[in-house]
């Protein structure tokens, strides 16, 4: 079974958008777990996230200016991964100051969702719920409609 982990600076605990993030991350069959990272400045959250990091996972890192891929083509990429036997894959989402170059080299897919700045509580939320689209794609489920 695929395992994913989330790897988010800050907390989401009594946020607004909590039960939205809990209610697609339930709907999730692949094993799923939410890492947080409070650090006191960048180069700190920049540390906690690179120890973290499993050398064995797929790591995929939400940046600005990754790849923008539509949802058949974010399910893709995940399958591919699984085809390729891996089992595990790794969300990084960085802080307001971003990440810096030798976390982002280590990634197999730099991921924007656009061109627009979004805040990190939301890109969690954002991303649950394409995790969950990617994974009902695959399983050939009707939730995504093209």
């Amino acid at each position: 079974m695929l395992s994913i982990s989330i790897i988010a600076p800050g907390r989401m605990k009594r946020h607004v958008l909590e039960p939205a993030f809990e209610d697609y991350a339930k709907r999730i069959k692949w094993s799923i777990e939410i890492i947080e990272i409070e650090a006191k400045n960048t180069a700190d959250e920049h540390q906690k996230i690179d120890d973290k990091i499993d050398p064995k996972a797929a790591l995929i890192i939400l940046d600005e200016r990754g790849k923008s891929l539509p949802s058949r083509d974010f399910a893709s990429k995940i399958e591919n991964f699984q085809n390729q036997g891996i089992s595990k894959i790794q969300f990084i989402l960085g802080g307001a100051n971003g990440l810096n170059d030798s976390i982002r080299q280590k990634a197999k897919l730099l991921l924007s969702f656009g061109a627009q700045t979004w805040p990190h509580i939301l890109c969690r939320l954002m991303l649950v719920e394409q995790i969950y689209r990617a994974e009902q794609i695959l399983a050939g489920h009707p939730y995504h409609r093209d």
